[in-house]
């Protein structure tokens, strides 16, 4: 039989919380029950959608229940109303073969936060009815997909909106519907900003994935012009992504994708019962409980699995079997998905599987906001929004401050596991450091080792039998996201959150996880501390275990970001030689030093954009290869009208961030003073050629000619002097170097004179 599971209800107008087959769980859930599902009576998810601040008293109400993933904004200066557009979910109805292909919608939301009733929801698809769960690819073809971006014109009339996953642009009216003169305009791969100059009758267009900006005829609604710019982004990034955001390439119906789930590969913050009732059964096919042997046994998997929350994609690849119950032995396996799901005609190839794996084993978490700036662990953070859930305190007691010190004590030493009624195991025995995932060795004949290597290269990590629910298999889930899924919260009554942990977003606070009676908590010190701990456990940089005791195996490394990533220090002359100013740089170079992260300068000097890149010992090597300048003298250049800022970065990428953005081996004031494009990998200062085209028109022109005349030496083009210049010639600017210096000689005369005549309309 399948395994008794949870019931995902929605909340509708009249404030009723419904199942999908119209049942009421209001009682149980806000009602007189509640108590009986866990919650206070009057528990409640207000759906706070749009913060709407008064300026001049700075007070604060709300707009509610828009939809779940308002994506951007725009607002009309005149009226003061409101234009969000993003997604809806239908997760409350089950079982994948209902939803595949239709369990996401693309929405506009006007909203005039002035009038009572005066908002309205649209759908930005109306040709679809989402009664099949496939279209013919042109049908397709018209739909939004994961919308980015939102502008309304001056006379609020027409809006334009940018559908990232759709790689289109759709004209709308100020009743949603479409008002363009075709279904869509299509654009570069991956919009996600839109600037109107409606003057000019302009609308332009961020491609993010194409690395252009697209100039749109507001007239003709047509793309007239597409720029690209540099683009860093490494191409296992670029070739792969499509695979998860494309919503025309891979649904039946257009308007979603992977991403519509895996928000940029993260999560929707939802749970969705996409068990099958007509499924088989999966034998299990892993190693169950490290091979120890005390948890029982590891059931096989039924295809009525249950609502289960979205994962990230983040640092999954390499860190298999996949999926809450580790059912998936590889990303491979996934790939039914793209029918079944999504509605897709065709599963993807090996080859486009492959890209896509390659894509999601670039992902990495990002820096911990909890942690300290030298990614330490915290001994003293507040907890707002973390409460008692009655263990100790009374339930809905604030917690006190968390020791996240202590709580990685209590975690790895003090045995809080009971297991046969004995606390003989700690938390780190499961959930290993430095991630929390489980361990990719078990215990074979009185050793542990490690899992063997799958048909498809994948590294298989930890399955036990016990997941604090139904489910009889589930994998070990890693903890470094935690922080991100709170907000649930039983003895609260106002919410902003559903869901919250264990595989089914059951468990609503991690309080209320480590507050449960297999966990042998003494007090709400060590409480808080262990809460300290689990929103700290994103960083590494933690004690990490052996190989041969199975209670304390070291975990697999984490693709995980230092917390002073992202730091930055901005100098100038005000503040160059003060006490803190100087001790934060000292801490950064320190940091930098330990090869830990990198660190790079910016500024303007001399009227040039410069680079800096902190190469040893407190010396900078400039964008320039012979410049090499100690921090002190750096910091010290910075002046009112060219401060300089210093940013904290991922190590490995301070070369391209500080002083050689293409990465070619030329560094870029190198490359600038000697007019090669250092956003080019193929131009370098061995192959420029100088063609007399300054404005960049694609022709030497009279135009040119304009110019090249304000750019000769000392402003005269005399017979004295060499190479026809005045003795006392004064040197060009590099700008006017660039354009017009053909024999390279530093001046512009009449030997670059006539090489630009005969440039003249060639």
């Amino acid at each position: 039989p399948p395994p008794r599971v949870g019931l995902i209800v929605r909340k509708n107008d009249a404030g009723q919380w419904m199942d999908d087959n119209n049942g009421n769980w209001t009682n149980l859930v806000s009602g007189p029950s509640a108590a009986l599902s866990g919650r206070v009576p009057g528990w409640n998810l207000p759906d706070h959608d749009v913060a709407v601040i008064n300026a001049n008293t700075l007070d604060v109400s709300y707009v509610d229940r828009l939809m779940n993933l308002c994506m951007a904004i725009n607002v009309d200066p005149a009226s003061g109303r409101l234009f969000v557009v993003g997604t809806d979910a239908i997760n409350e109805v089950r079982f994948e073969p209902v939803v595949g292909g239709i369990f996401v919608r693309v929405l506009l939301a006007t909203v005039d936060p002035l009038a009572a009733g005066g908002t309205k929801i649209f759908d930005l698809n109306p040709h679809l009815d989402y009664a099949t769960h496939t279209v013919p690819q042109d049908q397709r073809n018209r739909s939004i997909g994961d919308p980015r971006a939102v502008v309304w014109n001056a006379a609020n009339s027409r809006a334009y909106v940018a559908g990232m996953g759709s790689n289109n642009v759709i004209v709308i009216g100020q009743d949603g519907s479409r008002a363009g003169l075709s279904q869509t305009i299509e654009v570069g791969e991956g919009p996600t900003g839109l600037a109107l100059n409606a003057a000019a009758h302009r609308l332009f267009v961020l491609n993010k994935f194409n690395a252009s900006i697209s100039t749109i005829d507001t007239v003709s609604e047509t793309e007239i012009d597409r720029a690209p710019f540099f683009d860093p982004t490494p191409v296992a990034i670029k070739t792969g992504r499509k695979h998860l955001y494309d919503t025309h390439r891979t649904s039946g119906l257009g308007q979603l994708a992977c991403a519509s789930c895996h928000i940029d590969a993260r999560m929707d913050r939802l749970a969705w019962d996409l068990g099958d009732p007509s499924g088989d059964m999966k034998n299990f096919d892993q190693s169950c409980n490290l091979g120890v042997g005390l948890l029982g046994t590891c059931d096989d998997w039924h295809p009525m699995k249950g609502p289960m929350t979205s994962q990230t994609l983040q640092d999954i690849i390499g860190n298999e079997p996949h999926h809450w119950r580790g059912d998936r032995n590889g990303l491979e396996e996934f790939n039914p998905a793209f029918v079944g799901l999504l509605g897709d005609d065709s599963l993807l190839t090996p080859s486009e599987m492959q890209e896509f794996e390659d894509f999601l084993a670039t992902l990495t978490f990002p820096p911990n906001p909890f942690r300290n700036i030298d990614n330490s662990l915290p001994t003293n953070l507040p907890l707002p929004g973390h409460f008692s859930t009655g263990r100790f305190a009374a339930a809905g007691t604030p917690l006190p401050n968390g020791n996240a010190v202590n709580g990685l004590n209590l975690y790895t030493t003090a045995q809080l596991d009971m297991v046969a009624g004995l606390n003989i195991i700690n938390c780190v025995t499961c959930h290993t450091l430095p991630t929390g995932m489980g361990s990719n060795r078990r215990l074979v004949g009185g050793q542990a080792q490690p899992f063997p290597v799958g048909p498809n290269g994948e590294q298989h990590l930890t399955v036990v039998s016990v997941d604090g629910s139904t489910n009889g298999s589930i994998k070990v889930p890693h903890l470094r996201n935690l922080y991100e899924k709170v907000g649930f919260e039983m003895t609260q009554g106002s919410n902003r959150a559903g869901f919250g942990f264990l595989h089914d977003g059951s468990v609503d606070s991690i309080a209320r996880f480590v507050s449960e009676p297999v966990f042998s908590l003494d007090n709400t010190q060590q409480l808080a501390d262990m809460v300290a701990f689990m929103l700290s456990f994103s960083g590494s940089d933690l004690p990490v275990g052996t190989t041969n005791n199975v209670f304390n195996l070291r975990g697999p490394d984490g693709q995980d970001t230092h917390a002073a990533v992202g730091f930055q220090l901005t100098v100038d002359a005000n503040n160059h030689e003060l006490p803190g100013v100087v001790n934060a740089l000292n801490f950064m170079i320190e940091l930098a030093d330990s090869d830990r992260v990198g660190l790079v300068a910016k500024g303007v000097v001399d009227g040039h954009p410069r680079g800096y890149m902190h190469a040893f010992n407190g010396l900078f090597q400039s964008d320039r290869a012979a410049g090499l300048i100690s921090d002190d003298d750096l910091r010290l250049a910075a002046g009112d009208a060219q401060p300089i800022t210093f940013t904290v970065v991922p190590f490995g990428t301070q070369t391209r961030m500080g002083i050689d953005r293409d990465t070619d081996g030329f560094f870029d004031g190198d490359e600038l003073e000697n007019c090669s494009n250092s956003a080019d990998a193929t131009s370098n200062p061995g192959n420029v050629v100088i063609t007399g085209d300054r404005d960049g028109s694609g022709a030497v022109d009279l135009v040119d000619y304009a110019v090249f005349d304000g750019c000769v030496t000392d402003g005269l083009l005399a017979a004295s002097g060499p190479h026809g210049v005045t003795a006392a010639g004064s040197p060009p600017t590099l700008e006017c170097r660039c354009a017009f210096d053909f024999d390279r000689d530093g001046l512009i005369d009449l030997r670059d004179f006539a090489s630009f005549q005969r440039a003249v309309g060639s």
